[in-house]
């Protein structure tokens, strides 16, 4: 019976039909725990769909098995019943189904007609067919009174807009209207608190083996990757490099005439139509129903060293982990908590494109939007303190990052010493008042302001005092080398309890605490190596450590460095600026850092960060045989350069008298 049958079947019973033949088909069905999978999960009140079918015809409620299989698939597709893994229909084999009244892990509110409750019910009418810029922007927060320079962003704060049918979409999955919370069981193996990258793996790592388990979010499942960072950040990224690659056609024979223009409300809907799209896996529905677990969509509060309160619930727990995150942090300049400016929190909500963007902030979320929003058609302005952009990279590094900016049209205020924000509450909205570094003070009118001076841990309210777990408001939760606080039953992950702020760190630091708070690991985070990189165009990725560490450490070294304009792939694409640059102990090929400048850098560091991984020295990646031509080729030529290094004068000298003996 194909879907559409299906659903035109279904359609003729009312709802009293189907609760009288679902509470028929109930009461004749062996329900109890089951376990299924290598190693063995057990799933609570399961029916098999073999023994189903077998129990529907001998009561006389199906003609014959063909029969029994159309009612199982109706019920299924009306949602009454479900497989544990959302993976088959119903069918007449050895798989295991579940009820959904059984289910009490958290559910999405329901219309009297039963159908889910959707935030697409709250979409107001848009004005008129041409007026595509409604918008639900938030009040912005308040500075926070108790510190000294910097507030924080309440994400409680921050909707997600406009209401179509990707962010309501995007909203059923990560934040369902009107959830309603499961009962809590006695005990959890795990709660976690935050659900970004790193609760989210806490999570799934623990449900795989079979804990029982809470995740509490007060705002969206994903956090910041899925919603308002690395999703929608990169997909703004692909469309600038897009656009860059029409304006620079000429350069390879490609002549487009006309006018070429950014269609920026296509830009950003496509942005949340890929956004929603991938929000599935990290779905309460996914979450409840396939992994088992009790999710709760609410503030949480420790309120003791075992116990956490949210909602008016209180849960208890063997152990449990802080995966809060961190959000922008704004600087205490004179007028700014007063005008309306942007973080990465809210920048896309955006649905037009600013004229002129003012950026504080030149990091990496403020380089690589700078770049993207300049390539769309906006004008954009960097403001830095400092005499240089992405002040922790390396210098040559951040030296082509720069140029590369500028040359999309980026302009920059270095050495700068803000002395006010004022809102104009006009056209232009907001103006920045600056003196530069000779003492000169000029204002800077722009139609949109984003901060991005950086991120703080999220620790604020969470009862941490009462748990017994050491923090501080800018640096984060106080965690040993197992990522255990000073509370032993509860750990932190992620931006609430690291310095590197990354969705992969956030990861792999949950997958060590699964380890080491389940399993009696001994797991160090002091073992990690770990990769990042910035997606401006070029990208800059480094692995380990900086030229500038190990001088610091009296550390002697050795640099290979070899460019893209020397690599043929680097030629014949035209993406000669870059290098690959990597740091070996003086005296040995052991590597000890790299940094890579190019277009396909992000991707290449991983070579790197394996040989490092595996204790493989640079010498060897000679050896490794490169497709040709590549970019990677570039790291194969820094072995090769090393290599040359150990050819001294009397090595050379040797090999000499040895070809003269064998002519």
């Amino acid at each position: 019976m194909t879907t559409e049958e299906l659903k035109n079947t279904e359609a003729s019973f009312d709802s009293g039909e189907l609760e009288e033949l679902a509470a028929r088909v109930r009461s004749v069905l062996d329900i109890r725990d089951r376990k299924y999978g290598i190693p063995p999960k057990t799933y609570p009140k399961c029916f098999v769909g073999s023994e189903a079918v077998e129990k529907l015809v001998n009561e006389g409620i199906a003609g014959d098995a063909a029969d029994a299989l159309r009612i199982g698939n109706i019920m299924l597709n009306a949602g009454v019943f479900h497989h544990v893994l959302d993976a088959h229909p119903f069918k007449n084999k050895n798989l295991f189904y579940r009820f959904t009244a059984d289910e009490d892990h958290g559910m999405a509110a329901r219309r009297p007609d039963g159908s889910a409750v959707s935030w697409a019910d709250f979409i107001a009418p848009l004005a008129a067919a041409e007026d595509r810029t409604f918008t639900l922007q938030p009040a912005i927060p308040e500075r926070d009174p108790e510190l000294a320079s910097f507030s924080q962003v309440d994400l409680e704060a921050c909707g997600i807009s406009p209401l179509d049918e990707h962010n309501t979409g995007l909203l059923d999955l990560v934040h369902p209207k009107a959830w309603v919370d499961p009962t809590p069981k006695p005990n959890y193996n795990l709660v976690v608190i935050g659900a970004g990258s790193g609760g989210l793996v806490s999570a799934a790592g623990a449900a795989g083996v079979g804990a029982r388990l809470a995740l509490i979010e007060s705002h969206l499942l994903g956090g910041d990757c899925l919603n308002v960072g690395c999703v929608p950040s990169k997909a703004l990224l692909r469309c600038a490099k897009a656009a860059a690659a029409v304006r620079d056609a000429a350069a390879f024979g490609v002549k487009v005439t006309g006018r070429v223009t950014v269609d920026f409300g296509f830009v950003m809907e496509r942005m949340r139509r890929i956004r929603a799209g991938i929000a599935p896996n990290d779905s309460a529905k996914r979450f409840t129903e396939q992994l088992g677990v009790d999710v709760f969509l609410g503030r949480g509060r420790f309120t003791g060293k075992n116990s956490i309160e949210v909602n008016g619930q209180t849960l208890t727990f063997a152990k449990a982990v802080v995966a809060t995150g961190g959000t922008a942090a704004i600087p205490g300049i004179p007028g700014l908590k007063e005008a309306p400016y942007l973080t990465n929190a809210t920048i896309f909500n955006l649905t037009k494109l600013p004229p002129r963007l003012g950026i504080i902030g030149a990091g990496p979320i403020g380089m690589e939007l700078a770049q993207a929003f300049q390539r769309f058609g906006s004008q954009v302005t960097v403001f830095s303190r400092s005499d240089k952009i992405l002040e922790k990279e390396d210098t040559d590094a951040a030296r082509i990052i720069e140029t590369s900016l500028r040359r999309d049209g980026v302009t920059f205020a270095f050495h700068t010493k803000y002395k006010g924000v004022e809102d104009r509450g006009g056209k232009p909205p907001v103006t920045v008042v600056i003196e530069d570094g000779d003492g000169t003070e000029r204002s800077l009118e722009f139609d949109a302001l984003l901060v991005a001076a950086g991120r703080k841990p999220a620790v604020r309210g969470l009862g941490l005092e009462d748990a017994g777990v050491a923090y501080d408001e800018r640096l984060g939760i106080e965690v040993n080398d197992k990522l255990q606080t000073t509370n032993p039953d509860v750990y932190a992950v992620g931006d609430v309890a690291g310095k590197y702020q990354f969705t992969h760190m956030a990861d792999f630091m949950a997958r060590l605490v699964i380890r080491n708070a389940l399993f009696f690991g001994r797991d160090k985070f002091s073992n990690f190596l770990i990769p990042w990189v910035t997606y401006t165009d070029p990208e800059v990725a480094h692995v380990g450590l900086y030229e500038k560490d190990l001088k610091e450490r009296n550390t002697e070294f050795a640099t290979f460095t070899r460019e893209f304009s020397a690599v043929d792939r680097g030629l014949v694409d035209g993406e000669t600026e870059g290098f690959v640059k990597i740091h070996v102990k003086k005296g040995t090929d052991q590597i000890l850092g790299a940094t890579i400048v190019g277009s396909h850098a992000g991707d290449m560091i991983s070579e790197i960060t394996v040989a490092m991984q595996s204790v493989m020295g640079l010498g060897k990646l000679a050896n490794v045989i490169h497709p040709y031509p590549t970019a990677a080729e570039a790291i194969r030529q820094c072995g090769d350069a090393y290599n040359r290094s150990r050819l001294t004068p009397t090595v050379k000298s040797i090999f000499r008298r040895l070809m003269t003996l064998k002519r």
